[in-house]
């Protein structure tokens, strides 16, 4: 679900994974791209892309955070239970 709002809004989805300066200046990029996807220019194809491309990479990355996160947290919980 996160994927697809990352396509559709990505400042939305970059405010609900907890980065709100990011979701700034992604909201930033995104309307002004926008803005020029209803001009003929390419600039605001690129900078739309650029917008969902940020919001995509973020969303993998808080799950593999996540990930990484609960690793940590077995690994230390089992080194405890060693060493008790």
């Amino acid at each position: 679900m996160m994927y697809l709002l990352s396509i559709v809004v990505p400042p939305l989805a970059i405010m609900l994974q907890g980065r709100p300066f990011q979701a700034i200046f992604n909201g930033l990029l995104w309307l002004g791209s926008l803005l020029f996807i209803l001009l003929p220019f390419v600039a605001g194809q690129v900078g739309w892309l650029v917008a969902v491309i940020w919001a995509v990479a973020l969303t993998y990355n808080r799950r593999q955070e996540a990930r990484d996160r609960r690793l940590i947290d077995e690994a230390v919980r089992r080194d405890r239970q060693i060493r008790a």
